[in-house]
């Protein structure tokens, strides 16, 4: 793959539409430790975590490109691994973020909690805790 210094890291990059952009980008480097790679103009901004990324933008059409967005397009929920699921959890209730589900453990080796952000979006953070067969736990490995 062409690298190009424009693009955020990571090969999976949502896109994550807010009503206010600058306090968005403010709550998610605060709550959940993002920082800000790049701000294009005022309608997007590239955050980065660790490795990975995604692209905040202004919410200011219903539309991406040529596509016409249904506000269950719009929806979704983001999955972000963490090395400490607890210390994230406390820095993001610190910050004043609505905690949808508190860390728990899951018999398939993570240790997750839930939490909206200010768009209504859904983040799970995850902390693998334990190397665990997926045929464990009612799993079925399609790629080996």
């Amino acid at each position: 793959m062409l690298r190009n210094q424009s693009m955020p890291p990571g090969v999976i990059i949502p896109e994550l539409a807010y009503a206010d952009l600058g306090a968005a980008v403010t709550w998610l480097c605060d709550s959940f430790g993002f920082r800000e790679r790049l701000r294009i103009a005022d309608h997007r901004a590239q955050l980065v975590l660790g490795d990975a990324s995604i692209v905040a933008t202004q919410d200011t059409a219903e539309r991406a490109g040529d596509i016409t967005l249904t506000p269950s397009a719009r929806a979704g929920r983001v999955m972000v691994r963490v090395a400490d699921v607890d210390a994230h959890h406390q820095r993001a209730s610190s910050a004043g973020a609505r905690i949808l589900h508190p860390p728990t453990d899951y018999p398939y080796g993570e240790r997750q909690y839930a939490v909206q952000d200010l768009g209504g979006h859904v983040w799970i953070f995850s902390e693998s805790i334990a190397d665990v067969d997926p045929a464990d736990w009612g799993g079925q490995l399609v790629e080996t």
